[in-house]
């Protein structure tokens, strides 16, 4: 979390908190035939990992201000080895990680991301080259004969889209013209899982070590005051070899016995020997 914060904080005028950003995964566009008959190439879902960091996330493709929500911070382009396009290529998806601010305003919107309402984005960018995917003629130049959707040779034609210049923005939409693109469950790889429990276990053992430790020199100190000689010193020893739930017993019966009530009655790996002191 600490990595993602930092990049998140490169957009911000104050370093936010884990606790003040709500983080999703999202698929902006992928290199398969969409719903217009058009793809992006590999080579511009590269171009594009880069533009669309920093780039803002609004609704339908409505440039107002006011409907700005969520802000990329990553990008990673993502090949699926388990998945092909319309036309048989490997496929391959542009998937970026974005951010929203918490507020009182959006948390209907977190809930509609969470239930899986709002989900399907779509891209605005910039294309150099629109290319027939018949002939390879570059339609931004001059016009081919090639129809989209129409099949020649045994091939659809569709439009490859090149050389992305910009990117300008990703919306929330009800239908986008790829199939594939929307907000995306994130699942921690195994590595990452593991070492958040290891952190999680080391904290914890940490915590507890440092509670028996100064719980240990509490009960020492009280068998200290409240015996001498003999007594102090068997009470002493028996409470080192105590484990935390012993020195919590033992420190609950000698308070109780500071306080008058009945004399320490030890029961367990250790009860003989004190009883006999304290009887």
């Amino acid at each position: 979390m600490k990595e993602k914060l930092e990049k998140i904080n490169r957009f911000t005028r104050r370093e936010l908190k884990e606790e003040e950003v709500y983080l999703f995964d999202v698929i902006l566009c992928d290199n398969d035939i969409d719903r217009d008959m058009e793809c992006f190439s590999d080579a511009a879902l590269a171009q594009m990992q880069r533009l669309f960091i920093g780039k803002t996330g609004i609704f339908d493709h409505n440039p107002k201000s006011g409907g700005q929500t969520a802000r990329i911070y990553d990008a990673q382009v993502m090949p699926d080895p388990q998945k092909k396009t319309a036309d048989g290529r490997p496929y391959v998806c542009l998937k970026a990680q974005a951010y929203m601010v918490r507020t009182a305003e959006n948390a209907a919107l977190i809930a509609e991301i969470e239930g899986g309402i709002k989900k399907e984005v779509s891209v605005s960018c910039s294309a150099g080259k629109q290319l027939c995917s018949v002939c390879g003629a570059d339609r931004t130049e001059s016009m081919c004969s090639h129809v989209k959707g129409r099949t020649y040779g045994g091939k659809t034609c569709h439009i490859i889209l090149d050389d992305v210049k910009d990117a300008y923005e990703w919306s929330f939409v009800a239908v986008p013209a790829q199939v594939q693109a929307g907000v995306t469950k994130h699942f921690a790889g195994r590595e990452e899982q593991e070492m958040e429990h290891a952190e999680q276990f080391a904290k914890q053992e940490e915590l507890l070590h440092r509670v028996e430790t100064e719980l240990r020199a509490e009960v020492l100190q009280l068998c200290g005051r409240e015996k001498s000689g003999a007594v102090s010193k068997a009470l002493c020893t028996a409470a080192k070899k105590m484990d935390l739930q012993e020195l919590l017993d033992f420190r609950q019966e000698l308070l109780a016995q500071k306080h008058g009530a009945p004399q320490v009655q030890l029961a367990g790996e250790f009860g003989a020997d004190v009883e006999e002191y304290c009887c």
